[in-house]
C-alpha cells in the first residue's frame, strides 16, 4: 500500500546552527478520543539508562525531559502539514524497528524514539526534540549496505541521548524556550515558505548563530563519538561509520554544492580521522545486509525516486547477488511492472515471491496492491485473513486487509478492524484515513467527522479538530457514551492548544 506524500519542498540548511545536526521530526503523539493527551506518559514507567557518557546533560536547568517531548509533539504535526513525511507502513516499520535495535544499545536514553521518513533525494538526516530521527530518501540511494544506514541512525541518536539541543539552548541562556519555539516556527515556515522562513529565523535569533555553529561542532564529534559505540554493540560494522564519512567527503569534494548532510553535520578531517581511528580500535565485524534493508531500499528507489536509472542499476547489481538478493530484486521487478501498470506480469512476480516467502509483508503488500488493480480484491482479502490470523495482527497486514476489504465492499469488516487499529495506533495517519473513508461510504457521519478530526489534528490544525467534533457530537444523541466521548476529546485538544502557544 503506497500512501500518498507532499512534492519534496526546500529544507532551510540553517538548521545546523540550530539543532546540532539536528531537524524536526518528532514523536507524533495524539491518541483516539479513547485516550487522554499528554505525550510524556506514553514513556511512563520505562527505565532510564545509565548516566551520559563524556560531556553529560546539564540541560535540565532550561528545557526538561518531558518539556522536550511536548515541544516535538507540536512540531512534528507543523511538520505533518509541511513536509513530505512518507507514511508508507512498510518504511516506517522497517526504519522504527532499526531503531530500536540500535536505541537498545544506547545509553541515557530518556525519551521515546520515532524514526521518520522524508520524501527528499538531497542526502541528509536529522535529530530532534524528544527522541525523534528523520531521514531522508536520499541516504537509500547512498548508503551501499544496513551498516552506513545504521551508522547515520546511531549518530542522530546519539544527538538526542546527549540532549545537544537543550544544551544549546542552555549556553544561550539569554534566549528563553520560548524564542527557541520561535526560531523552530520559522524554520517550518521556512520548508513551505523559504524567503517568508528565512526572514522569521533572522528575527527571531538576532544574530546568535555564530556561537552556536562551534558547539555544533562539538556536538558533531560526541554523536560520532558515542554513536560508533552504539552502533558496535548493536552488532553492526564499525567501519561503516568512517567508510560512509568519507564517501560524504568524497561527493563534496566532485561537486559544486556539497551535499545538505555536510551543511548540517559539518565535517572537518579530525572528525573523519577520529571515527577511523576509532573504529580500526574495535573488533571487524562481518554482517551481510538484511532481507528487510534490500526490500525498503528497492521500494524507496522504486516507487518514491523520480530516477529510476538508480533502482534499475540497483536491482540489476542484486541479480548478479546470493538468494536473498535475488529475491529483492525480483521484489523490484514486480513493483515496476504493477507501475507501469503491467498487472499480468507483476502478478507472475508475486506468485514467485509467495512461493518462497508466503507471509511476507512486503510480499503481500504488492499482491494487494496488484489484485485491487485487476479488480480482485476479494481474493487479496481472503489471502490477507489467513496471513493476518498466523502473524497475530501485523499492522502493515491490517492496513492491506483494511483496504481490500473497503474495495471489495465488505465495509461491515473493515469498519471494526480500523477503529481497533485506530486505538492500538493513534499517531499513525493511514488507520484514520481509512475510517474516515468506510465511515462515509457506510453513512456513518458522526465517526467520518470524528476520524477526520484526528487526522487533521496530527497535521496540527486543531482548530478544525475541534469544529469536526463539534459537528460530531451534535449528530448524536444528547448525552449518549459516544457524545461525551467526542466532547472529552475536544477538551483535550483545547488544552493542548493551551500548551502550545508557547511554541508558536
Amino acid at each position: 500500500m503506497k500512501t500518498k506524500v507532499f512534492k519534496p519542498g526546500a529544507y532551510a540548511t540553517i538548521l545546523c546552527a540550530l539543532c546540532t545536526g539536528g531537524a524536526f521530526a518528532s514523536t507524533s503523539t495524539v491518541s483516539s478520543f479513547h485516550y487522554q493527551d499528554d505525550p510524556a506518559s506514553h514513556f511512563a514507567g520505562q527505565p532510564v539508562l545509565e548516566t551520559l557518557p563524556e560531556m553529560g546533560t546539564s540541560a535540565g536547568s532550561t528545557l526538561s525531559v518531558a518539556q522536550e517531548i511536548k515541544m516535538g509533539d507540536y512540531y512534528v504535526r507543523q511538520m505533518r502539514a509541511a513536509t513530505p513525511i512518507i507514511d508508507d507502513p512498510l518504511l516506517v516499520e522497517y526504519l522504527n524497528h532499526l531503531g530500536q535495535n540500535l536505541v537498545s544499545q544506547a545509553k541515557s536514553v530518556r525519551t521515546p524514539f520515532h524514526f521518520y521518513l522524508v520524501n527528499n533525494n538531497e542526502l541528509n538526516a536529522y535529530a530532534f526534540f524528544g527522541g525523534n530521527v528523520v531521514l531522508h530518501t536520499g541516504l537509500f540511494a547512498a548508503t551501499e549496505d544496513e551498516s552506513q544506514l545504521a551508522s547515520v541512525m546511531a549518530h542522530e541518536i546519539s544527538h538526542v541521548t546527549q540532549r545537544h539541543l537543550a544544551r544549546a539552548m542552555e549556553d544561550q541562556q539569554k534566549n528563553s524556550p520560548l524564542t527557541w519555539g520561535g526560531a523552530f516556527g520559522a524554520i517550518l515556515l521556512a520548508t513551505a515558505s523559504p524567503q517568508a522562513g528565512m526572514a522569521a529565523l533572522t528575527s527571531t535569533l538576532a544574530g546568535s548563530q555564530q556561537g552556536m555553529i562551534s558547539f555544533t561542532q562539538a556536538n558533531e564529534q560526541e554523536a560520532d563519538r558515542i554513536g560508533i559505540q552504539v552502533l558496535q554493540r548493536a552488532g553492526f560494522n564499525p567501519q561503516a561509520m568512517p567508510l560512509f564519512l568519507q564517501k560524504l567527503a568524497d561527493k563534496s569534494s566532485f561537486a559544486s554544492k556539497p551535499p545538505e548532510m555536510l551543511l548540517t553535520h559539518p565535517l572537518p578531517e579530525s572528525r573523519l580521522s577520529d571515527m577511523r581511528n576509532r573504529a580500526n580500535q574495535m573488533p571487524a565485524v562481518v554482517r551481510a545486509s538484511s532481507l528487510d534493508f534490500m526490500l525498503a531500499k528497492v521500494r524507496v528507489l522504486t516507487m518514491y525516486s523520480e530516477d529510476q536509472t538508480v533502482a534499475d542499476e540497483y536491482i540489476n547489481t542484486l541479480n548478479a547477488g546470493q538468494a536473498d538478493e535475488v529475491l529483492a530484486a525480483l521484489y523490484g521487478s514486480a513493483i515496476q511492472s504493477y507501475q507501469a501498470k503491467k498487472y499480468d506480469q507483476a502478478d507472475v512476480a508475486i506468485r514467485k515471491l509467495l512461493s518462497a516467502s508466503p507471509g511476507n509483508a512486503w510480499f503481500l503488500d504488492i499482491a494487494t496492491d496488484n489484485d485491487i488493480a485487476r479488480k480482485k480484491a476479494g481474493q487479496a482479502a481472503q489471502r490477507l485473513e489467513k496471513a493476518n490470523a498466523a502473524t497475530k495482527n501485523n499492522p502493515v497486514l491490517i492496513l492491506n486487509l483494511a483496504n481490500a476489504e473497503i474495495e471489495s465492499g465488505m465495509y461491515a469488516k473493515a469498519d471494526p478492524l480500523l477503529a481497533a487499529y485506530t486505538f492500538a495506533h493513534p499517531s499513525e495517519p493511514n488507520g484514520w484515513e481509512m475510517l474516515r473513508k468506510v465511515s462515509a461510504l457506510e453513512g456513518y457521519r458522526s465517526k467520518e467527522l470524528a476520524a477526520w478530526a484526528e487526522s487533521r489534528a496530527l497535521k496540527g490544525d486543531l482548530e478544525q479538530a475541534i469544529e469536526l467534533l463539534t459537528q460530531a457530537s451534535g449528530i448524536l444523541p444528547k448525552g449518549s457514551l459516544e457524545q461525551q466521548k467526542y466532547l472529552a476529546r475536544i477538551d483535550q485538544f483545547r488544552d493542548l492548544q493551551r500548551a502550545f502557544k508557547n511554541y508558536k
